[in-house]
């Protein structure tokens, strides 16, 4: 590991890259996309989610490469980056917008928002997108979510959707193209609650349920999964699943569904000083700490910090309670061996994609030991 981190410092240095930055290791993507196509059921398609691959060329090559253009979006200036960035994407809403933000995109019309499945997750939302399409004469795709045990919201059982179901010819505007279910709690389950194996069958029972209550028109999105769990998924009733971090994979991600992939994107950034540690006050004070094993006997500051990222070099770095985080200057405890030096690069491998992909401007991309490429970021939620 020691050897990975020190080319990709090389890599920066030969860039000119000395600041804060997301480093994504293109080859290291392409194994694990190569693990999806290898994995995934023939039988389901693959719907990018935007949130965590927020970055339109990054989105562009995993989308190219799986041979998908169906997008999962959470916010309209993303959707809309989306839609016109991509000419013949899908849509289809990962949470319910509210109606003012579902029109606030539609009256602006910054793209073929046509293109676009909203998600309609109670019947009052049903009726609010309903009086939507009659107040604007538009017509709307509209999938329903449904709750398969992760209790977050939508549909909670099949009957209550077959209610909104006979509402649905009450809103002409509107036309039912299917249904998202989400058992992101799936791999979370305790084995004294029958472990993850049993809540994911019982998710894909659960879906066939609700499934069954949709007319034989309303049947192009059964979307089910998410990164933990979509390649977990065989000879369902889905038709297709969402996956956005798998291809990167930050730390929480580290689940048995995802055996093989590899850690994509690295947080790099400079360390400004190397210090022997003292905490404010009697240097008698530190001096305890650090003989009783609380406080290191050797740190470094970083340029910024406060991410939602761990470290993974130099190795042993680490965090430190008593001084806390900053975001603009993180101090780090090390090893008292740690042989670095300001300027050296310090990596962090974030625990997240969503967000923080976008937080340090363009991303650098590593390709056979070098920057290849700066792919720009999307917008902030």
């Amino acid at each position: 590991m020691s050897a990975y981190f020190a080319n990709l410092s090389q890599a920066l240095e030969q860039a000119g890259i000395f600041q804060p930055c997301l480093v994504l290791d293109r080859d290291r993507l392409d194994g694990n996309i190569a693990l999806v196509k290898a994995r995934l059921d023939p039988g389901l398609a693959v719907r990018l989610v935007d949130k965590s691959l927020a970055c339109l060329p990054l989105l562009s090559h995993i989308g190219k490469t799986l041979g998908t253009d169906r997008f999962m979006t959470f916010h309209p200036p993303i959707s809309a980056a989306v839609l016109s960035a991509f000419p013949h994407a899908d849509l289809l809403y990962g949470k319910p917008m509210p109606v003012s933000a579902a029109r606030a995109a539609l009256v602006k019309g910054d793209a073929d928002w046509s293109r676009v499945c909203w998600l309609i997750d109670s019947d009052e939302r049903l009726a609010e997108y309903g009086a939507l399409t009659a107040e604007l004469a538009i017509e709307l795709r509209i999938a329903f979510e449904i709750d398969v045990g992760l209790h977050r919201g939508g549909f909670a059982t099949s009957e209550a959707l077959s209610r909104a179901l006979k509402m649905l010819p009450a809103h002409k505007g509107l036309r039912c193209e299917g249904v998202m279910a989400y058992e992101a709690h799936a791999p979370h389950i305790p084995g004294l609650f029958g472990g993850p194996g049993r809540a994911l069958a019982r998710a894909s029972e659960q879906a066939a349920d609700f499934l069954a209550r949709l007319g034989a028109d309303q049947r192009s999105i059964l979307n089910i999964g998410g990164s933990k769990t979509a390649l977990l998924h065989h000879r369902g009733i889905a038709n297709e699943v969402s996956m956005g971090s798998a291809f990167v994979l930050p730390g929480d991600f580290d689940t048995p569904g995802l055996e093989g992939f590899q850690p994509a994107a690295f947080i790099a950034t400079p360390i400004l000083k190397v210090v022997e540690p003292m905490l404010p006050g009697p240097p008698a004070v530190s001096r305890l700490l650090q003989a009783l094993g609380r406080f290191p006997r050797k740190g470094c500051y970083l340029y910024g910090g406060k991410w939602m990222a761990e470290p993974v070099f130099p190795e042993g770095m680490k965090t430190n309670g008593l001084l806390g985080l900053s975001s603009n200057q993180q101090f780090m405890g090390l090893p008292a061996d740690a042989a670095v030096m300001p300027g050296d690069h310090a990596f962090l491998r974030p625990t997240q994609s969503e967000a923080v992909l976008q937080q340090f401007g363009p991303i650098a991309v590593l390709s056979g030991g070098r920057i290849v490429d700066r792919w720009p970021v999307l917008p902030m939620m």
